[in-house]
């Protein structure tokens, strides 16, 4: 596939390197030429030097030719006005376009059948906030992905020295998985895949994961030992997009506040936050961090713009009291630091980013694709069709299916239902196939047995 990126900072850099690694024909566009080049050293692409939403720069990059257009440029205006004329002037590639201001995504109108002409519009912000948000109303889970809808959820939890899972084989969790419905799809122990089988045994530290009904989720938690006390108090390091989008959304169930540094943005945010404190200050500050009880405060969020700032906010909070961690981490290479800060949990906006985007590059037909262990592992829902032939699923049972290991089925939706998976479940037309695969390089086997004839 043939892809233009316009915009090479942190989101189009981390784009274009995994779209790269996937063998596609990437292309750059940037102002800046630094970034370019530094681009150019790392990935096998096509940079070109100009303004992203300037006609005569798009045909500079072969516009013409081009399968998928990702703007992620630092500017919302620029991303609207490129994809505007890119539809009015070309007529083949399909648009994807980054929107961070709530200002524009509040209203439907702006991006509907008559508005602005995006096929695709994505907000990584708010992403990362439901992110944070679930696993706020979950305490005790490591990671959390919706399917489906969100009927099913994928989710890990970390096995507790002493707990309930330590030293048990999974083929022992029967009775508390109902048959068919919840699966162990994966055991990661030190940075290594085991097997997810019924003979495994899960050690302490071990990160387990599982595929679940959304309404089982919480009563499986309850039954394995993994689910924490309830958060109520929440402190937000950084009243940015994500900062306040968060507070929105937990204000009227939560005791929130926020710190912010810059005095215009904590007057704009305290105007719109109803039932949030907002607070102007440093929040690497200790004597702040003491004075608002950070020891009373059940979670603290550090989701600046600045990883080093998270780290060092996130790593205080903890070692004054703090109950629960979070940082943000845009560069991934941050998170080597992580180990004996005491931060319980990071989550990596271009990853999230990252899974948005690759449901519309995947060659299958795909509803949702999820981004895992920094982005090494992957989880599709993918869509079985039987006008693929004898490639397709349909009409196949679960064991004639040969997927390569690695690929493991995690849930089966028909009919907006989460159905039991057994040897002998019959895949039908329109089954939505959820799949954990532990390499990123065995995706094109799931792209084979999903793939329409329109693709």
């Amino acid at each position: 596939m043939r892809i233009l990126i316009l915009g090479a900072g942190r989101t189009g850099a981390s784009v274009a390197e995994a779209l790269a690694d996937e063998a596609n024909d990437i292309v750059v566009i940037d102002s800046d030429a630094l970034r370019l080049d530094a681009l150019k050293e790392r990935l096998n692409i096509t940079t070109v030097l100009g303004n992203a939403a300037h006609p005569g720069v798009l045909e500079q990059a072969d516009v013409h030719n081009t399968d998928l257009v990702i703007a992620v440029t630092d500017r919302d205006e620029t991303n609207m006005l490129a994809c505007t004329i890119i539809n009015k002037l070309y007529s083949r590639p399909k648009t994807i376009a980054r929107i961070r201001a709530i200002d524009y995504l509040k209203n439907p109108l702006l991006f509907g059948p008559n508005g602005i002409p995006i096929d695709i519009v994505i907000s990584p912000e708010q992403s990362v906030m439901e992110s944070i948000r679930n696993l706020i109303e979950l305490p005790g889970v490591l990671h959390i992905s919706d399917f489906a809808n969100g009927l099913v959820r994928l989710f890990s939890v970390k096995v507790a020295a002493g707990g309930f899972l330590t030293g048990k084989k999974i083929k022992t969790l029967k009775g508390r998985l109902t048959e068919g419905r919840i699966r162990v799809v994966a055991i990661f122990r030190d940075g290594v895949t085991l097997p997810a089988n019924g003979e495994a045994v899960m050690v302490a530290d071990d990160e387990v994961f599982f595929f679940a009904p959304r309404l089982e989720v919480r009563r499986l938690l309850k039954d394995l030992g993994c689910l924490e006390k309830p958060i109520k108090r929440i402190i937000i390091a950084g009243g940015g997009h994500i900062g306040k989008r968060l507070a929105q959304a937990l204000e009227k169930d939560y005791y929130v506040k926020i710190i912010e540094r810059d005095p215009k943005r904590v007057k704009k945010i305290a105007n719109e936050l109803e039932n949030t404190i907002v607070l102007q200050g440093d929040c690497g500050d200790e004597t702040l961090l003491l004075e608002e009880s950070i020891d009373k405060t059940d979670l603290f969020c550090a989701i600046t713009d600045n990883d080093g700032e998270n780290i060092i906010s996130a790593s205080l909070a903890k070692a004054h009291g703090a109950r629960k961690v979070i940082c943000i981490l845009n560069h991934l290479y941050y998170s080597k630091l992580l180990p004996g800060t005491g931060i319980d949990l990071a989550v990596l906006p271009n990853v999230e980013t990252l899974g948005s985007i690759l449901k519309h590059v995947r060659r299958c037909d795909v509803a949702q694709v999820s981004l895992l262990r920094n982005g090494t592992a992957e989880a599709i829902e993918a869509i079985a069709h039987k006008g693929n032939g004898e490639n397709s699923v349909v009409g196949c049972k679960v064991d004639t299916v040969k997927l390569p290991e690695g690929i493991v089925l995690g849930a089966l939706i028909r009919n907006n239902e989460a159905i039991s998976i057994h040897h002998d479940t019959i895949f039908v037309d329109g089954d939505h196939v959820v799949m954990f695969t532990l390499d990123k390089k065995l995706v094109p086997c799931i792209e084979e047995r999903f793939r329409p004839l329109t693709i």
